[in-house]
């Protein structure tokens, strides 16, 4: 095993509609080859992302060579995944594929500030795979448990910031501290996403049977 994969990130998974809203990159130090990260809204910290959904739509959008563009849909929203020249099987296997097709992506975030100031988030893939419907539906419901333990690990540590118990040390949670400085929108409103997506898996399992 090389150093890189030694020291690679572990991907996490997150839903669209929390991903799209991760505005906010940082590195945690100055060395230019230090991570890049983006902040998720439910306080934690990714530099490279796993997700499964629908592939829906592929366009070549680049001018002078292919870079591909495709439309990534989960039960919360639709994920954007490019991949050029520097990611050639990525693009070959969007070049490959007809939509719509289940797909797994593992990829690093990365956000472009349009010239109207608005923030774009999307993936950059690693790897892109076909997947079946099983592993979508194994994919929503994990992904929809570690959300839920983020905002509960969130909401724990907001509580204890407005009443912390006398004697006891606040928990330290720097990501959702940043979190909560960065972002409008709150926690709360990444669990009803995660009922969404529970609730669309059980209407699809129910029209499968």
């Amino acid at each position: 095993m090389s150093q890189s994969e030694l020291t690679r990130e572990v991907a996490r998974r997150v839903f669209a509609s929390e991903f799209n809203d991760a505005t906010y990159s940082f590195k945690e130090s100055d060395d230019e080859r230090a991570p890049n990260y983006a902040l998720l809204p439910t306080g934690d910290r990714a530099n490279r992302v796993f997700i499964v959904g629908t592939l829906t739509e592929t366009e070549d959008v680049g001018e002078d060579s292919e870079y591909w563009r495709g439309r990534v849909v989960d039960p919360t929203g639709t994920f954007f995944v490019y991949a050029g020249q520097y990611q050639p099987e990525a693009a070959a296997t969007l070049r490959d594929t007809e939509p719509p097709a289940y797909v797994s992506v593992v990829g690093k975030p990365r956000t472009y500030e349009t010239e109207d100031g608005t923030v774009n988030v999307s993936v950059r893939p690693e790897s892109i795979a076909v997947v079946d419907e099983g592993t979508r539906d194994r994919w929503v419901a994990e992904t929809a448990e570690r959300t839920l333990e983020r905002i509960e690990e969130f909401q724990e540590w907001e509580a204890e910031q407005e009443a912390p118990e006398s004697g006891s040390t606040a928990p330290t949670n720097e990501y959702a501290q940043m979190a909560r400085e960065r972002y409008d929108s709150p926690v709360e409103n990444y669990r009803r996403d995660v009922i969404q997506a529970l609730e669309q898996l059980e209407v699809d399992d129910a029209e499968t049977a």
